[in-house]
């Protein structure tokens, strides 16, 4: 059976949405309710997970299958590892010291999300992996700017504190085209994607929990 990719990805995300759950701590940081130390601790588990989808994701690529699908998690390790200077930038802003990031124990809650995207390298497929991560796409580039706002407004951050969020925030066609490109390839190659709705629901769960777990902190 034949599937079109963007009607698929839209299946994907209702059946995500229909999990329930909401983000209680962007609401706080973008309302200014959110206490310093959250926002720290954030600066710091972050640091812990681009660290773990940098290398998963180069991983992923590495057992991609299909040209887009390659070039896809190739451009997704970049993105992390751009991302990863502007989170020094943004754990400085929030008066954390490289040796202080470093020395953070990071904590269960939120590593649960890049811990699963790892898992996926080892036990899944990158197709699934790759709906999985297409169909929470959305979500959190809202989720970061929320936050570059209420860093901003709230906080006192300049460009820099939250020019990691921006990045993440910006809309990026480009990648977005990519992404449905890959899928369509998978999709023509007759791969199944039935079975990958389970894994984009966990990994939209464990994305809530990593927030929802700061958002014990503020």
């Amino acid at each position: 059976m034949g599937h079109d990719e963007q009607d698929l990805l839209a299946r994907v995300r209702v059946e995500i949405q229909a999990e329930g759950g909401e983000n209680r701590l962007v609401p706080l940081a973008a309302s200014g309710a959110a206490a310093p130390r959250a926002l720290a601790v954030l600066a710091a588990e972050q640091h812990h997970v681009i660290s773990s989808d940098w290398r998963a994701f180069l991983a992923l690529a590495a057992q991609a299958t299909e040209p887009a699908e390659r070039e896809f998690f190739t451009a997704l390790a970049g993105g992390e590892g751009l991302a990863m200077a502007k989170l020094a930038d943004f754990a400085a802003a929030c008066g954390l010291s490289t040796d202080e990031v470093a020395a953070h124990r990071p904590l269960p809650g939120c590593q649960a999300y890049p811990s699963y995207v790892a898992w996926l390298v080892l036990n899944g497929d990158p197709h699934t992996a790759l709906l999985a991560i297409l169909a929470n796409f959305a979500e959190w580039g809202g989720y970061c700017a929320a936050i570059a706002a209420g860093l901003r407004e709230h906080y006192g951050f300049d460009d820099a504190g939250c020019a990691f969020f921006d990045f993440f925030a910006e809309p990026a066609p480009d990648l977005d085209e990519l992404g449905l490109r890959a899928l369509r390839e998978v999709l023509a190659s007759g791969w199944s994607p039935e079975r990958a709705f389970g894994p984009a629901r966990l990994l939209h769960g464990f994305e809530l929990m990593f927030w929802n777990t700061l958002a014990e902190l503020a």
